[in-house]
């Protein structure tokens, strides 16, 4: 990757939400990690690419895998609202952005600019590109792994900060095996982030949301190919506003503590534990992507080595860090540090934090409603509904109101505050995906 100091790095502040005491022998030390970084265009929701003078701003490459598969003109829709929201997406690019077009179907074929190539975005290259467009067609099968690595190889041949792909499907990866799929997959993360979206009802929601788990990017549904150009323009107003690539979370701890997992919780749940590099002597580094003006939230549970009463200890040390040259890495802003204190005042060791609590729930929530769905499609109604009418109680409890509405959606809801539900008979196939897809997308806590 490029060195980031060629782009105006964020300004990474860390923020330490727990519960550090303990009871006598007690082990396991929870905490919210909040990591802020100012100095981009996305803070506070707001989806706004910043405004850089001629020649500033981060240097970025794109690359816009586009499903040009069979499918994809039943009906027709599809393909026209692809063909529109890549034009809106490749309008949205910053003046210098490297960018490339790609047609997915059993191979990979560059659409534009062509010939292993980046096109640098400006007014004639974007006309060039969407003229080019207009020349998609559907055609052949689905092997999602050829498309990555043609974005892969294209994208790493630009000198840029950020690196970032776009891929939208319609259907199953049918021309290639799970396990080509997961090879290409292991081999992209770390060199490229993407997002993944899902359009109709035809394709599978694990594929898409374990590609954008896997490359750090977002997955969502857009059962109206309508909606794709609006979806594809904020996508690229997001990609547009990042400023550091590769930045990761490193979080040290003594001798005798171990680490149980590291997830990020907000914006959404996913589980970072088995992606640790080691960074050094008790240190390990877990990788969050890129990043613009933004906050996300992570939850840290270790075991330290239990201690009497008075007793207390610094639990881990987090810090974030970026890629220098050279393979070594340089910590930005401010750390944090969790601890532990043993004491004998139950009424401080049994306290939960609020920040843990909420945090856990959502999680558990993800949980639930991944577990009910799988359920449901087995036949065990009884299991789904259990599962799901813990998911309902559990987003009620908590505030998470865009959930609770997705929830409604596949069962009726009798009594919120105690999860008693009732399985619809009947459900849209695009509503039960929409649940499933967005299920780990989390509320923030209120600090």
């Amino acid at each position: 990757m490029a060195n980031f100091a060629k782009s105006n790095v964020p300004r990474f502040s860390v923020d330490v939400y727990q519960n550090e005491y303990l009871p006598e022998g007690g082990s396991e030390v929870n905490a919210i990690v909040t990591v802020t970084a100012t100095g981009g265009g996305t803070l506070g929701g707001a989806v706004s690419a910043p405004v850089y003078p001629p020649g500033g701003g981060p240097s970025a490459a794109v690359a816009i895998m586009v499903d040009c598969s069979g499918s994809m003109d039943y009906p027709p829709a599809k393909m026209l609202g692809a063909r529109n929201a890549t034009a809106a997406a490749i309008d949205t690019l910053r003046d210098g952005t490297r960018f490339a077009v790609i047609g997915g179907t059993h191979v990979a074929k560059e659409v534009y600019p062509g010939g292993g190539r980046l096109a640098v975005a400006d007014a004639t290259t974007r006309e060039q590109a969407k003229q080019a467009l207009r020349r998609l067609s559907a055609g052949g099968g689905t092997a999602i792994g050829t498309w990555l690595r043609l974005a892969d190889r294209l994208l790493s041949a630009a000198d840029v900060t950020i690196r970032h792909g776009i891929l939208l499907t319609d259907g199953r990866n049918e021309h290639e095996s799970a396990e080509d799929l997961r090879a290409t997959l292991d081999a992209c993360a770390g060199r490229f982030t993407c997002d993944a979206r899902g359009v109709g009802t035809d394709w599978e929601v694990k594929e898409v949301t374990g590609i954008a788990s896997a490359l750090l990017g977002t997955a969502d549904i857009v059962a109206d190919p309508g909606g794709l150009a609006a979806d594809f323009t904020r996508m690229m107003e997001t990609a547009m506003g990042k400023e550091v690539a590769d930045v990761s979370l490193r979080v040290w701890t003594p001798v005798g503590t171990t680490i149980r997992f590291v997830k990020q919780v907000a914006p959404a749940v996913e589980d970072l534990t088995g992606r640790r590099t080691e960074a050094g002597p008790r240190a390990g580094d877990y990788p969050t992507g890129s990043w613009g003006d933004e906050s996300r939230d992570y939850h840290l549970c270790v075991t330290v080595p239990p201690a009497g009463i008075g007793r207390e200890m610094l639990a881990a040390r987090v810090s974030l860090v970026v890629p220098e040259p050279g393979g070594t890495a340089q910590i930005v802003g401010a750390q944090g540090l969790v601890r532990a204190v043993w004491t004998d005042d139950m009424t401080a060791s049994t306290a939960i934090s609020p920040q843990v609590a909420h945090y856990t729930g959502q999680a558990e929530l993800a949980q639930a409603i991944q577990k009910g769905l799988d359920l449901r499609k087995a036949g065990d109604f009884d299991g789904a509904t259990a599962k799901l009418g813990r998911a309902v109680q559990l987003a009620n409890a908590s505030g998470n109101a865009d959930t609770a509405k997705l929830l409604a959606k596949v069962v009726d809801v009798v009594d919120a505050v105690t999860g008693t539900v009732r399985l619809k008979t009947r459900v849209a196939e695009a509503d039960e995906m929409t649940l499933e897809t967005r299920s780990t997308k989390t509320v923030r806590v209120k600090k």
